[in-house]
């Protein structure tokens, strides 16, 4: 599987209109993907922004002709009936095939709690997500579907509209069991970056390695996408200040564990230091640094790596990036 560079929408950051022209930018400077975060609410209150994935990704596919597009990551387990999303990743699959990808992870309470619904503890998320892609997945692939689960029930259900080839599924995952997940039965893995390098030599690709050999799979079948973090700006001062929107995912997962508002989320990451808060990102002005610090991942056997920047500026990000860092990438890596 060919290496390729894919470009993060921010949705929690950006509103729709704006967002939508960065995705067309990213495929005319150069860019293979371009994936879209799915909130319902942002992690900032102050300067946030949620526009629906759904009908962005529809908006995005008819003004861009070549790039995937997909979420990283949506939940089909409590707010979406995974019905829903197989009859709305079905009809962008008939709308533009072969371009369309269907991320999804656990979830986070900060998108499900405020509309009323329970959190459960890990576990239950866990299998939760495991019988939704089963349900999707045989309303892809059957003409008439009745599935009796322990969370969902449908009876008698068809898509009446599907593509030819079904919509690969990718499975997001931070943990050993999502992953292992992935590898057994996914089209492809999702994780993030910017973490202990241990985690992932020593937890994540060998727990990725364990679903292949479960599931027996070949790894060149599976695409393995790491969303990376990156802040490039000539000035590193503003390179630097830019992650300050994205201090929340700096906060541990103790800090942040079941909170289901942008402004105590918000609250928590306002006293966290510039340092900490751009601890996850390639901090650099130097596209060298860029390119060989992204290296290291694809190294680690990522071939889909997207960026995502934190700066207010994509346009300026996009163009840099597509002109500076995707031809060294290229270079370097045979591509």
């Amino acid at each position: 599987m060919r290496l390729r560079f894919g470009y993060k929408a921010s949705s929690e950051q950006f509103g729709p209109t704006e967002l939508l022209r960065f995705g067309v930018l990213a495929e005319q400077v150069g860019f293979d993907s371009v994936f879209l975060s799915d909130h319902f609410q942002p992690w900032m209150h102050s300067g946030g922004h949620a526009p629906a994935a759904l009908p962005w990704l529809g908006a995005l596919g008819a003004r861009t002709s070549q790039v995937l597009i997909g979420t990283s990551v949506l939940t089909p387990t409590f707010r979406y009936h995974p019905a829903v999303i197989a009859q709305a990743f079905a009809t962008l699959g008939v709308l533009y095939p072969g371009r369309v990808i269907l991320g999804v992870g656990t979830g986070e309470a900060l998108n499900e709690v405020t509309l009323g619904l329970e959190w459960p503890d890990p576990p239950e998320r866990f299998q939760r997500l495991k019988e939704a892609i089963a349900l999707i997945r045989a309303l892809w692939e059957d003409e008439r579907v009745t599935f009796d689960g322990r969370f969902w029930h449908v009876q008698d259900a068809t898509v009446y509209d599907r593509p030819q080839h079904p919509v690969p599924i990718y499975i997001g995952a931070s943990g050993p069991a999502a992953t292992r997940l992935a590898g057994r039965i996914a089209d492809g893995y999702i994780t993030t970056s910017g973490k202990d390098p241990a985690l992932y030599t020593d937890t994540l690709l060998p727990a990725f390695q364990e679903g292949l050999a479960k599931g027996g799979r070949d790894a060149a079948d599976i695409d393995t996408l790491m969303e990376v973090k990156v802040s490039y700006h000539p000035d590193r001062a503003t390179a630097m200040e830019n992650t300050r929107f994205w201090a929340p995912l700096a906060l541990s997962a103790e800090e942040k564990r079941d909170v289901h508002d942008p402004i105590e989320m918000q609250r928590r990451a306002a006293d966290l230091p510039i340092e900490r808060a751009a601890a996850r990102f390639i901090v650099s002005t130097d596209p060298d640094e860029h390119v060989a610090r992204i290296g290291q991942y694809i190294e680690l056997g990522f071939r889909h790596l997207v960026f995502h920047d934190p700066g207010a500026d994509q346009e300026g990000f996009l163009r840099r990036y597509g002109a500076e860092i995707l031809p060294r990438l290229r270079a370097a890596y045979g591509q």
